[in-house]
């Protein structure tokens, strides 16, 4: 008689096939909206510019971006070491701390491209708003306007894919399935 190829006892047969099941449950789906950056889409100007040249129907949003300042501390010499000729110390150097802020980035302008007024229609921003709500960002009543709730939905949706702002980007409006891919609407 032929020895069996795994002698397996009830409890381990029973945790095995647990394991075996176990990635056959209805687990939790990742959402197939991969989150783009933006921020290569979006054009940076000094503060008053215009908007930057495009197709000639391109409609145009923009965001102030705040400087950026830091702050630097530094440790600088009050009063030199005394020393003796020997090279003793006689009295040991003193020192103070300065604080100073210094601007990394100056303010501007940020500019990227937006769908137009004309298609700005309240079944447009009601669709918007029922794209956003059906990824957990938006949980306002769907009014069809533009409204603060809607502003904050799309700033957490775009400033995921590194645009802050609130208003609607084209490439946003794109990505919630608003504007046809390919369209060169906007």
């Amino acid at each position: 008689m032929m020895p069996p190829l795994l002698s397996l006892t009830l409890p381990r047969a029973a945790i095995l096939a647990a394991l075996l099941l176990a990635g056959c449950g209805p687990g939790r789906v990742a959402a197939p909206d991969v989150a783009q950056d933006y921020a290569g889409e979006a054009v940076t100007r000094p503060l008053g510019s215009s908007a930057p040249s495009g197709p000639e129907s391109a409609c145009w949003g923009k965001q102030i971006t705040p400087a950026m300042i830091e702050t630097v501390t530094e440790q600088v010499v009050d009063r030199p070491a005394k020393l003796a000729p020997d090279g003793a110390v006689l009295r040991p150097a003193s020192y103070r701390t300065v604080t100073r802020q210094a601007i990394v980035r100056e303010r501007a302008e940020l500019w990227f491209r937006t769908p137009c007024p004309a298609e700005m229609s309240p079944d447009f921003i009601a669709t918007a708003q029922r794209a956003l709500a059906a990824r957990g960002l938006f949980h306002g009543v769907v009014t069809g306007e533009m409204d603060a709730p809607t502003g904050r939905a799309v700033r957490r949706f775009q400033a995921e894919r590194g645009l802050d702002s609130s208003v609607l980007s084209l490439v946003a409006a794109r990505d919630l399935g608003l504007i046809a891919v390919g369209s060169s609407e906007g």
